[in-house]
């Protein structure tokens, strides 16, 4: 995998190289002059058409166009402006001198993601793991930068085997995650125009999570649906066990579970519900993500069971 030094935004903004290259007019000649990738906070939007960043001493200026890599679309408006307050990277790409006043700074993101995409993203391939950070959370997924402000959508449905009813069950804005590639859409020139990740298979397997229990304890656990047939308990993000049906529980609250079963030839864990309640479990435990850096195939069901669920990169 391509050695990665394209960051999600935010990572670099307060390192002591970062805030060097930015100390002093002739700091921000030599990163220009270097190419070298920088971040700030972006502290103004003049309608929709330019942001304002903070420079130490000295602003910069972002247009519109510059804001974001877009291969030709229109930048949208939204785009400029949820970047207020928040860091941004970019390259200096040019310091005019003005008669009165301090020079006129002008900044490209574009340009920053438009490295991050050639020299970094283009050498991904599926099955690649690659660090990631959670921007915004919707019904529907997670939405990741995967680099210099690159965002790609993390469905509902990878975040983890057991199902949740909203991304941030699991995590939340700003959190610092790892996801695999599920895929890249190229352009005629190769660069990526859009990644699809998943972070299903990093949590382990059936066998790895139910060897973490055994029959006849009882844990703590997260009611994540209510069906006809039974209740399903949520032991690891990627590990449910089935209950028999009780109408006085709810989704979203935990639960104290006894275990009375463990069928890997099925793969089914039996439950039964000693109490349930409001409030935050303790303890759950949750497998190590894995170390390694690339995954070519992870088959999730356990040797032994008929049903084969898996995921080929």
């Amino acid at each position: 995998m391509t050695e990665n030094k394209y960051m999600p935004e935010g990572n670099l903004v307060q390192t002591v190289e970062n805030l060097a290259k930015m100390e002093s007019l002739e700091a921000l000649e030599a990163a220009m002059a270097e190419g070298a990738i920088l971040e700030a906070v972006a502290i103004r939007a003049n309608g929709a058409s330019a942001l304002t960043v903070a420079l130490g001493d000295f602003v910069g200026i972002m247009e519109r166009d510059e804001v974001q890599l877009t291969f030709g679309e229109p930048v949208k408006d939204i785009a400029v402006i949820t970047r207020v307050g928040k860091p941004v990277c970019f390259k200096i790409i040019a310091i005019e001198p003005r008669k009165v006043g301090a020079p006129l700074i002008r900044l490209s993101r574009r340009a920053a993601q438009l490295e991050c995409a050639e020299r970094y993203l283009a050498g991904l391939s599926a099955g690649d793991v690659i660090p990631a950070k959670v921007t915004h959370l919707e019904q529907f997924g997670a939405f990741v930068d995967i680099g210099c402000g690159i965002v790609s959508l993390l469905s509902i449905d990878s975040i983890s085997v057991s199902r949740i009813s909203h991304p941030s069950d699991r995590m939340q804005v700003g959190s610092e995650i790892r996801v695999a590639v599920r895929g890249i859409d190229r352009n005629d020139a190769e660069i990526p125009t859009r990644i699809y990740v998943t972070r299903r298979e990093l949590l382990g397997t059936w066998e790895e999570n139910a060897a973490l229990f055994t029959i006849g304890q009882t844990v703590t656990g997260i009611v994540r649906s209510i069906e006809p047939y039974g209740v399903f308990v949520e032991l690891t993000p990627n590990l449910a066990g089935l209950a028999e049906y009780r109408g006085d529980v709810s989704v979203g609250q935990c639960a104290a579970v006894y275990i009375k079963n463990i069928i890997p030839e099925r793969m089914k864990i039996k439950l039964v519900i000693i109490d349930a309640y409001r409030g935050i479990p303790a303890g759950i435990p949750t497998p190590e993500l894995t170390e390694s850096d690339h995954i070519d195939r992870w088959q999730y069901s356990p040797p032994e069971c008929a049903k084969l669920v898996e995921t080929v990169f």
